[in-house]
C-alpha cells in the first residue's frame, strides 16, 4: 500500500498531493483533509506503520490528530497484515473513552485507497523518548514523584481495559505510553493487539494470539500453551515502571565501562550474550534499591509485586488503583505508608 507521496525506484518523492478523505466531515460540511506523509511531522514508527502529527489550524482552534499510516516501504506481502491490524484498531479504539487512553478520531480512506487512522494528539513524546534523553544527559532514576505518577495514571488506563471493556492491551511498555509536558497528562496508546478477556480474565479463544514484545513478556507468554490473563499486563506495567528507575531496556543492561569514543550501538554488540538474553526473559530484572534511595520504596514494592513469577500473586489493575489511590499526595506520602509487602492487601 503507497501512502500519498510515492516513492519512485529512484528514490526521489513524487509531488505529494493533498489526500481528501470523504468519510469525515466538519460540522459545516467541509470534508476534512489529511496531508500527505511528508507534509506532517513524523511522531514515531511502529511494526509497518508510521505516526504523524497533523496540524488542524490554528483557524479552526481545533486540537491536532496523531495519524496512523501504513509504512509505504512495507513487502506488498506484509502489507495485509499491518492493514488488519489498523483495522482492528480502530474498530477497538472506537469503543474506548478514558482519560488515560489515546482517544480516537477518525478512521478514513485516502483517494489512493490507503487507510489513516487518526487519534487523539496524546503528548510530545513516549515515556520511552523521555527515558532515552534522560539516560543520553547522564541523569539518573526519574524522580519518584513522576513515576508514582506514571503508575496511577497507567493503571487506571488498565482498569479500565480489564475490568470495563474485558479487554487484555497486549503490548505494555514504555514505547506504549504518551507524555504530555511535564507529566501534565499520561495516555496508554496502541491498542492494535488487544485480545478479548472473558468472565475470569483469561484470554479463552484459542486462535487469539498474543504478540507482546519480548523484554516485557512474562514467563505465561513465552511458553507455548501458556494462560494469558489480565496479569500478563501487569507483569509488562512493572517492567515499564522498572524503565523509568533504571532507564534502559529489560534484559539488555550494558557490560563494561563507559567510553565516550564508543557508541551505546557498539557496546552492546561487543557485549550482548544472546544465550543469557534468552535465559533471562520473563523474569524480574536487578534493581538498585539502595542506590534509588527509600524515596523510591513504594514503587520498588510494586515492581517486585508486578513481576512475581506465578500469575496469581500479581496484584490486578484494580487492586494496584486501591492502594495508591488511598494514600495522601504523592509529594507528600513518606515511604513508609507501604513499608514491606504487608501494607498491601492480599491479592
Amino acid at each position: 500500500m503507497a501512502s500519498p507521496a510515492t516513492c519512485t525506484d529512484e528514490g526521489t518523492f513524487k509531488t505529494p498531493k493533498t489526500v481528501r478523505v470523504r468519510s469525515c466531515r466538519r460540522s459545516a460540511g467541509t470534508p476534512i483533509t489529511i496531508p500527505a506523509s511528508p507534509f506532517m511531522k513524523k511522531l514515531g514508527c511502529g511494526t509497518g506503520v508510521n505516526v504523524y502529527l497533523m496540524d488542524r489550524g490554528e483557524k479552526l482552534n481545533a486540537s491536532p490528530w496523531a495519524v496512523k499510516k501504513i509504512n509505504s516501504k512495507c513487502a506488498a506481502k506484509q502489507v495485509a497484515l499491518y492493514q488488519k491490524r489498523l483495522n482492528e484498531e480502530a474498530k477497538i479504539l472506537k469503543g474506548i473513552n478514558h482519560p488515560n487512553i489515546v482517544g480516537f478520531r477518525a478512521f478514513t480512506t485516502a483517494k489512493d485507497g490507503s487507510k489513516c487512522l487518526a487519534m487523539e494528539y496524546g503528548g510530545e513524546q513516549s515515556l520511552n523518548d523521555l527515558i532515552e534523553k534522560r539516560r543520553e544527559d547522564g541523569l539518573k532514576a526519574f524522580p519518584a514523584a513522576n513515576i508514582e505518577k506514571v503508575a496511577v495514571h497507567v493503571a487506571r488506563g488498565l482498569k479500565y481495559l480489564h475490568n470495563e471493556k474485558k479487554l487484555l492491551h497486549g503490548d505494555m511498555k514504555s514505547c506504549n505510553v504518551v507524555i504530555k509536558g511535564d507529566f501534565e497528562t499520561i495516555k496508554i496508546c496502541d491498542v492494535g493487539v488487544s485480545l478479548p478477556l472473558d468472565e475470569n480474565m483469561r484470554v479463552s479463544d484459542s486462535k487469539a494470539e498474543y504478540i507482546g514484545t519480548e523484554p516485557w513478556m512474562p514467563k505465561e507468554a513465552l511458553e507455548e500453551g501458556g494462560e494469558i490473563t489480565d496479569k500478563t499486563d501487569i507483569f509488562a506495567y512493572g517492567l515499564t515502571l522498572w524503565e523509568m528507575m533504571t532507564l534502559t531496556m529489560p534484559h539488555l543492561a550494558m557490560l563494561g565501562d563507559d567510553n565516550d569514543e564508543e557508541t551505546e550501538e557498539d557496546l552492546m554488540e561487543e557485549s550482548f550474550d544472546e544465550d543469557a538474553y534468552y535465559e533471562r526473559l520473563g523474569t524480574r530484572p536487578a534493581l538498585d534499591t539502595e542506590g534509588l534511595g527509600s524515596s523510591y520504596q513504594r514503587m520498588v514494592e510494586l515492581f517486585y509485586l508486578c513481576t512475581e513469577e506465578d500469575p496469581k500473586k500479581r496484584p490486578s489493575a484494580a487492586q494496584i488503583i486501591k492502594v495508591l489511590e488511598n494514600n495522601a499526595p504523592l509529594e507528600k506520602t513518606p515511604c513508609e505508608v507501604l513499608d514491606q509487602r504487608r501494607r498491601f492487601p492480599p491479592w
